[in-house]
């Protein structure tokens, strides 16, 4: 699999803080940060991630490229909510870290999530975007929250300016019940170059009915053994629930069976035993009496 260095930059703004994706903009992408190092690293375990913000007074390398999770969710857990965003400073920080990285040999990936209205105007974005090109960078950006706005024409302008064979990829997710995480893992950013069948293609597209068709919310055709697990899963606890019915239902008919048959002999003990003694008793005073008289 591809080995890949890669700096995740989340939108850390105030903007940060509306709840229109479940739970909010912050957190939803918080899980996305553990899906994107989840999908990174076991697709190849040499690859690392590293985790920025570009909000506040101005851009902040939380984590730099590491193989830990335990640093990535401590560089989540220590991130405020403040400011607005900065984008092309962001960038820039982002593409330094990545020129610093230890293993040359990695290829140097961005994923920018952007839920704030850009500053930038797009002539000094497109600008960026070649600078980024020639340095050998890909840049993915997870479009969402403000996608109404003009951040979708400047983010699509940029990736068509740093595209090279399909290596940079937008993704714009609407809002909804849905989790940010699960849209995303049907975009081309997490599933490969080639995209997914009916979805967005390197320079971008709306993902937000792709997962609606398919059961548990994964497309078997991107992760099949999740979708197999996941099947499979359903179809044990379903005949685990099954059988808890099955033996209850049993153990329920063997009770009220037993109760039938035991009140029944407790009751003909009762009324026959004392008949049986009363018998016996009366033989005996019967015969008794007889052997008096005939001694008389």
């Amino acid at each position: 699999m591809v080995l890949e260095a890669t700096m995740i930059i989340i939108d850390n703004s105030e903007s940060a803080r509306n709840g229109d994706y479940t739970p909010t903009r912050f957190e939803a992408q918080s899980d996305a940060v553990n899906l994107i190092f989840s999908a990174k690293t076991n697709a190849n375990p040499e690859s690392s991630v590293g985790l920025m913000t570009m909000g506040g007074k101005g851009p902040e390398v939380l984590v730099t490229l590491t193989t830990d999770f335990g640093k990535i969710l401590s560089g989540l857990h220590d991130t405020k909510i403040k400011g607005d965003t900065h984008l092309a400073t962001g960038i820039q920080v982002a593409g330094l870290a990545l020129k610093h990285r230890q293993n040359k040999s990695q290829r140097q990936r961005i994923i920018c999530f952007v839920g704030s209205p850009i500053a930038e105007d797009e002539k000094n974005l497109v600008k960026l975007a070649k600078k980024m090109k020639k340095n050998n960078i890909a840049i993915d950006f997870v479009n969402f929250g403000e996608i109404e706005s003009d951040n979708t024409s400047k983010l699509q302008a940029f990736v068509e300016a740093i595209n090279s064979s399909d290596n940079s990829h937008l993704a714009t997710i609407p809002p909804g019940p849905h989790l940010l995480s699960d849209l995303l893992a049907s975009t081309p950013i997490l599933s490969g170059e080639g995209g997914i069948p009916g979805g967005g293609s390197g320079a971008g597209g709306d993902v937000g009915g792709d997962l609606a068709g398919f059961e548990f919310g994964v497309d078997p055709t991107l992760d099949p053994e999740l979708a197999l697990a996941l099947r499979m899963s359903m179809e044990e606890e379903k005949a685990r629930v099954e059988k808890e019915q099955k033996l209850k239902e049993e153990k329920e008919a063997k009770e009220r069976g037993e109760g039938s048959s035991s009140l029944g002999a407790v009751k003909e003990e009762d009324e026959s035993t004392p008949l049986l003694k009363e018998d016996k008793a009366g033989s005996s005073s019967k015969k008794d009496d007889d052997d008096e008289m005939d001694t008389n």
